[in-house]
């Protein structure tokens, strides 16, 4: 029983995500944020999961284009 509680263990450390350890601190006016969060909720995602999709496909466009 040991042996498969260890492969699960191991294939588990192989998926895990990054650790996310640092904060971006974005000033945006009431209304766009009250909006922002409200249609978030409605198509089921959080406002920080959305900015970090921004993020990443931001740089990945740009690393695309400078040929990185």
């Amino acid at each position: 029983m040991l042996p498969c509680f260890l492969d699960v263990v191991i294939d588990m450390s192989k998926t895990k995500a990054k650790k996310k350890n640092s904060q971006l601190i974005v000033r945006i006016n009431d209304e766009e944020r009250a909006r922002f969060v409200s249609l978030c909720e409605e198509l089921d995602t959080s406002a920080a999961r959305e900015v970090r999709r921004f993020i990443r496909g931001f740089i990945k466009e740009q690393e695309k284009q400078s040929g990185d």
